[in-house]
Order: structure tokens, then sequence, then C-alpha cells
């Protein structure tokens, strides 16, 4: 099993949907928008066309964005990332729901793009079902398990940062031990739930923080300091000011 990075150096600079914020995301087009704004990385989303994990397999984060726009589908979208705009570029391939990893795992061999890209789920024993399909692929675990950011809502803003409080002070551990026992090598964290003592965690297991998903320059320096891998941004163009 290949646990090493796809390339050392500097922190990488990964596009969330693309570059969700110039361009609506999981859209070619805002593939293009990242591409143009240097990114290292493209992170888009796959989810299947129905929720038992049936029909196509569609770029698109939940089920009403596929209720607003016609999506692209995963072989469209893994056709135009292998043009010659996106040499060097790596990918980011997020698995929302469980049932339709293996065939995730398929077109990433039939693109023949399984050493560019890192899958990643908040779902482990998903993540178990690729490894065992494809050893050779690079898997990252997101954390915590959200369908969106409960910090942001006035009604759920309170408990939500009081459940944080207790999931940051055991993350660390838990995320060595998943490290350690080679399911993954990447963990996708949000930022609320990043600390020292993770990024440590991480280090020392020998995987490698991504943090998702930054919009402010600020941040984006302070979690450098903590020798993160990767920011995912939805507005990559932040990163010129802040690295």
């Amino acid at each position: 099993m290949s646990t090493s990075p796809p390339s050392a150096g500097s922190l990488r600079r990964v596009g969330h949907k693309g570059a969700n914020h110039i361009v609506p995301g999981n859209t070619l087009e805002s593939f293009q928008a990242a591409v143009a704004a240097g990114v290292d990385m493209i992170e888009f989303d796959v989810l299947s066309e129905h929720p038992d994990g049936s029909g196509r397999l569609l770029l698109a984060h939940d089920y009403h964005d596929l209720g607003v726009r016609e999506a692209v589908t995963i072989e469209q979208a893994l056709e135009h990332l292998t043009g010659d705009a996106y040499a060097g570029i790596t990918f980011d391939v997020d698995v929302k729901i469980p049932g339709y990893g293996a065939r995730v795992v398929h077109a990433l061999r039939e693109a023949g793009v399984i050493e560019r890209s890192l899958v990643s789920s908040m779902y482990l024993h998903d993540l178990d079902a690729m490894r065992a399909l494809e050893p050779q692929l690079r898997l990252g675990w997101s954390v915590p398990r959200v369908k969106r950011d409960y910090t942001e809502a006035a009604l759920t803003a309170v408990p939500a940062l009081a459940m944080l409080a207790g999931f940051r002070l055991l993350l660390p551990a838990r995320v060595k031990r998943v490290l350690e026992r080679g399911r993954v090598n990447a963990i996708m964290a949000h930022w609320r739930v990043v600390t020292a003592a993770l990024a440590g965690a991480v280090t020392d297991a020998g995987g490698e923080l991504y943090v998702w998903t930054v919009d402010d320059p600020a941040l984006v320096r302070r979690l450098a300091t903590l020798g993160v891998a990767g920011i995912i941004s939805n507005d990559p163009r932040i990163f010129a000011g802040s690295m």
C-alpha cells in the first residue's frame, strides 16, 4: 500500500468544488477558474443519481444541487480533467454517501488517474471497501461527519460549538489510531476542529492533514504555521496574498 504524498514541498492550495466563489462549483468552468487561480489540487463532489447508490455518478454536493442544474457526470469531469490544461494537478474526489465507492474507483481506473487522486469520505467503512478494491488509492477521512456547518446558524451555533469542544479533545488520538492502522492516508478536517494537537498527531502517524473550507486569508496563515498539508478554499485567489 502506498502511503506517500503525491509530492513534497509547500502547502497545497486546493480549490473547493473547483473555485466555488468564482464560478458555481462542481462544473468544468469552475475547474478552469481554479487552475487560473493557481491551485495544486481540485476537490469535487461525487453523488449517485439516486440515494440508493444507483443511476449515474454526478458532480454534486447534495440532492438539492441536482434539482437546481444539470450536473456533469464523473466520466465527463475526468475526461476534462485529464486534458493538458490540468497537467500536474491532483484531485480530491469527495464521495458524499456510501453505496457507490466501487464505481468511483472504477471510473478513476478507466481515466488513468488513480495515482493523481485522493478519495475522501466521512464514512470509514466505505473507505475500507475502496482500499480493498484498489490498495494503491490514497484515501482521506473527512471529520466531523456533518451535512452542513451548524455553527453558522443562530439556532444551532451554541450547541454545535459546545459539541465541537469535546470533539476536538478526542480527535487527535482517534485519527492517529486510524492512520497507524493504514486505513487512510490523510485526514480532511473542518477548520474548527483543527488544533496543534491534531496536526501533531497526524504528522506523528505519517499522515497528511487537509483543512476545509477556509476562505479567510488570516486563517490560511494561522493554519500554515501548524504544518498542515493542504488548505481547501472556495476562493483560491486568497492564497496569493496569504502564503
